[in-house]
């Protein structure tokens, strides 16, 4: 019953969703890819808000159900009948008489089962597509018959791109460049290691006092040179995020010096790897939002880099939904953790693997801690943590790692603020 109720709700809020644009005709940014996407949303909103009337997807409303919410300007009402009919009548409201609406939507779509991205792109015509990374073990490939088919699937957003539309395209990803390369529309590519319209380049993670406060680099397009700063987080994907919010930004007139200042403002979404002061003068390297492969591989990267600091401590959840490679993938991370950390904590069944790989590859067991739950994980760190440390955790969604931090943050009345998850509905679970 529940089923078919989603599928009416469905139905109905993208039937208002559809007539809205009909009638608003607003330049559409479509951000997909396997890595980042809101993270990128949430940049190039930042670089658009002060040049045009924009509106975001909020949060990570990338679904059937959460894009349509975004077009309308609705919230999600979860499990609420009443809200839910409320939000199918303020739609309607809104379709008939939009009033003063967006010129710009910054829009995360998502994929979770085969289909989701070509029912969006059956009514989406997006004006400006951003692809930010086609992996090759992508999240949700449980759900189908080989990556190549999640890929497929996330590829039909490509193929609604208007006729006039831009793609903005990872170009240090080769899949991603092969899209590009058999487009007929015209595409401009951002990247770390090559010669790109849009690159990257010098990044390094930020001292301050010996300790890690954030991250910049350069950011060249043509004879145009800006310093980029990102505030209280880490990480390369920055160079990517923000060097695609900047190549949106050009498609509507405007500059990389523009888009720097823009983006000095902006704070990284919560739970990506963003900076937390811990307990006894430790470092929490907060990634708590979601997990897949390649996202724990440039964390661990990260996590190494850092100079000058305590012990290295990676706190690492279940990297769900990845079916028949899901052995491999926990054991390659585990090999990769036995490299760049002094202390392993794991969380969850899948999780084992990480552990596995990083004994098999020469971690000490005694620096190897196995958990079910992420709440005691969090509770007996706290007597391990030491003055100096550095603390990386991430996990998948439902593996709650976000519950680690709070359990080690300084100060955890400020965990509603800083931390995902934090709506009461989430927190009842």
């Amino acid at each position: 019953m529940k089923t078919i109720l989603k599928k009416v709700v469905v139905t109905i809020l993208t039937f208002e969703a559809k007539i809205l644009l009909r009638r608003t005709k607003p330049k559409i940014v479509a951000v997909i890819g396997s890595v980042g996407k809101t993270s990128v949303k949430d940049a190039i909103y930042a670089v658009l808000k002060n040049h045009e009337f924009a509106r975001k997807s909020e949060k990570s409303y990338n679904s059937e159900i959460g894009v349509p919410l975004s077009v309308l300007g609705l919230q999600n009402a979860w499990s609420n009948p009443f809200q839910w009919l409320k939000n199918i009548i303020d739609g309607l409201i809104i379709a008939l008489f939009p009033g003063k609406y967006p010129h710009v939507l910054v829009l995360e779509m998502g994929v979770d089962r085969p289909g989701d991205m070509a029912a969006l792109a059956a009514w989406i015509q997006p004006d400006v597509v951003v692809l930010t990374r086609l992996p090759e073990i992508p999240v949700h490939v449980e759900y189908f018959d080989s990556p190549e088919a999640v890929i497929a699937e996330k590829l039909t957003m490509v193929d609604a791109l208007k006729v006039d539309g831009v793609l903005i395209y990872n170009q240090d990803d080769q899949k991603v460049v092969e899209v590009a390369e058999g487009l007929r529309q015209n595409s401009i590519g951002y990247s770390r290691y090559s010669l790109s319209p849009f690159t990257g380049s010098a990044d390094k993670i930020v001292y301050e006092n010996g300790r890690a406060i954030g991250f910049e680099f350069i950011l060249t397009h043509g004879n145009e040179t800006a310093l980029m700063r990102v505030a209280g987080s880490l990480g390369v994907q920055h160079v990517y995020n923000y060097s695609a919010a900047a190549a949106v930004g050009s498609v509507f007139g405007i500059s990389i010096d523009e888009a720097a200042v823009a983006l000095r403002d902006h704070m990284p979404p919560a739970g990506r790897m963003r900076l937390i002061a811990g307990i006894k003068d430790s470092i929490i390297i907060d990634d708590t939002y979601n997990s897949s492969p390649v996202a724990v591989e440039r964390s661990l990267q990260t996590l190494k880099e850092l100079k000058g600091i305590g012990r290295r401590i990676a706190v690492l959840g279940d990297m769900l939904e990845l079916g028949q490679y899901s052995i491999a993938e926990h054991e390659r991370i585990g090999a990769l953790a036995a490299k760049s950390t002094d202390l392993l904590l794991t969380i969850g069944v899948r999780a084992r693997g990480i552990a596995k790989g990083a004994l098999e590859n020469g971690m000490s067991e005694i620096g190897i801690l196995q958990y079910d739950d992420a709440g005691q994980a969090g509770e007996e760190l706290q007597n391990m943590i030491k003055a100096g440390d550095v603390i990386l955790v991430k996990g998948s969604q439902s593996i709650r790692a976000e519950r680690v931090v709070e359990e080690i943050m300084l100060e955890p009345e400020q965990a509603k603020e800083l931390l995902v998850r934090q709506s009461p509905m989430w927190r009842s679970l």
